[in-house]
């Protein structure tokens, strides 16, 4: 088991069919300890369930993580129940806000910058102390894929906030790597979540040759948040369908 005795924390973890309970699925699979965490506490304890059903040892959390209190109840309870955080995945957030830039509210450019950029700060902070007590550990943050050049319209706030996330992951991994703190980012292209499936509606063509599997996505940020990985530093690795 390539994650044997590391207790993580993923962030995000909310619906069966989305990236985080693949990632919190495979993380178990390699002998991680589990905290997970949704802003509802009925769908965090539903995944929580679904996930001991494979024998995982998991703590779920509901926690507002764009709250300093939020963010720091999810360390802490972590921490109070494991005595250890080697991992944390800030995947929580996403695209919400699609529409003319010239339309967006303040409120709809503050939610979005809050749910993706806001959150992984509060939650970085939150853990580093702890991290740089124990010596180290692995931070891995959800970007997308793509160069800010790259960035495609009526995305506004979400290519923004992504924006924001490269900046804070290289800036945090620069003042960790003399603590042992190693802080990357991956940057997926079209994933195949249900809820992507389900709006978009892909042929089986376009599904092998245009989007992402969950599992491509797990595998590589098992790679990221491993001893495999050490030396990786600062990075947001694209992750893009094979056809691209």
């Amino acid at each position: 088991m390539r994650l044997a005795g590391q207790v993580a924390i993923i962030t995000g973890v909310s619906h069966a069919g989305q990236v985080g309970f693949a990632l919190a699925l495979a993380f178990a699979r390699e002998g991680v300890t589990l905290a997970i965490c949704s802003r509802s506490a009925e769908r965090v304890n539903a995944r929580a369930q679904e996930l001991r059903a494979e024998g995982a040892q998991v703590l779920p959390v509901a926690a507002d993580l764009t709250t300093e209190e939020g963010a720091q109840s999810l360390i802490q309870q972590t921490l109070a129940a494991y005595g250890k955080i080697n991992i944390l995945v800030n995947l929580a957030g996403g695209l919400t806000k699609y529409m003319p830039s010239d339309e967006l509210s303040v409120a709809d450019w503050d939610a979005e910058l809050n749910n993706n950029l806001r959150s992984t700060f509060l939650c970085t902070r939150a853990v580093w102390p702890v991290m740089k007590s124990q010596g180290g550990g692995k931070i891995l943050n959800f970007s997308r894929a793509g160069t800010v050049q790259g960035s495609s319209p009526l995305m506004l706030a979400y290519n923004c906030a992504k924006a924001g996330v490269d900046a804070l992951t290289v800036t945090f991994a620069k003042e960790g790597k003399n603590y042992g703190i190693y802080v990357n980012a991956i940057g997926p292209g079209l994933v195949d979540t249900q809820s992507n499936i389900a709006s978009m509606n892909p042929s089986e063509e376009e599904l092998n040759k245009k989007w992402v599997s969950r599992e491509v996505i797990a595998e590589t940020a098992i790679f990221l948040v491993s001893t495999a990985s050490d030396g990786v530093n600062g990075v947001t690795l694209p992750v893009q369908a094979k056809g691209i």
